[in-house]
């Protein structure tokens, strides 16, 4: 089993790197979170473990960017942040487990072991898809139903539905947009968000100028909203 852990503290990134090595997993070390996407887009891990506070991409938005194009590999975050609102606002962002600093590694290796063992298996169809209104999405094949029929929506397309239905009825800047689904280092313009939009109405609303699902949020971004 291979896992990605993502620690800007060395101390803590090598002795918890030492202990999952001798439990025989593989594991391979970013010190921030831009290294964690880069690991994560080159190579197959099994599991990953975030610090939620790293330089250049915290904990949350690399979580956040690794479920837009895989929602089933395990993710835990190491945190000092133990507040409820910050467990919740970790697992909204897609992670399966929070472990708040300071923490016992054998607690952290058990959780490990339990996450591996009922990790969610790609082929489970409620994990990919999702409905609104008459429409249905596939994130694993891009495959969507809406007003043109049957159609397939590019990997942007389906990187920046994904982010916007993993926030519904939460507004979504076009900063965060940029960074999450486009990256640390490509920034397109704003306007290509905007042609996006545009084509979500075209695709899943039943009347386009008068959107129910994504709405614009004046000078600040846009909003997925469902009831």
């Amino acid at each position: 089993m291979r896992i990605l852990l993502a620690d800007d503290e060395e101390n803590i990134r090598e002795v918890v790197r030492m202990n999952l090595e001798m439990e025989n997993y593989e594991v391979i070390a970013a010190a921030n979170g831009r290294m964690a996407i880069k690991y994560f887009n080159e190579q197959h891990f099994d599991l990953i473990i975030l610090d939620v506070m790293m330089p250049e991409l915290d904990g949350f938005q690399v979580c956040e960017q690794i479920r837009l194009t895989n929602m089933e590999v395990p993710i835990i975050f190491l945190t000092a942040k133990g507040t409820s609102v910050d467990r919740i606002s970790g697992l909204k962002r897609g992670a399966d487990d929070y472990l708040t600093k300071p923490f016992h590694l054998e607690e952290l290796l058990l959780r490990v072991k339990n996450l591996l063992k009922r990790a969610v298996k790609p082929s489970e169809e409620s994990a990919v898809t999702y409905s609104f209104g008459t429409n249905t999405v596939d994130f694993r094949t891009f495959e969507a139903r809406g007003n043109p029929g049957q159609f397939t929506m590019t990997k942007k397309e389906a990187m920046l539905l994904k982010l916007l239905i993993d926030r519904k009825n939460e507004v979504v800047s076009r900063q965060q947009i940029l960074q999450t689904v486009w990256g640390y280092d490509v920034y397109p313009s704003t306007r290509t968000i905007d042609n996006f939009i545009l084509s979500f109405r075209k695709y899943f609303e039943a009347d386009p100028k008068n959107p129910k699902f994504f709405q614009s949020i004046r000078g600040v971004g846009y909003k997925f909203v469902i009831q």
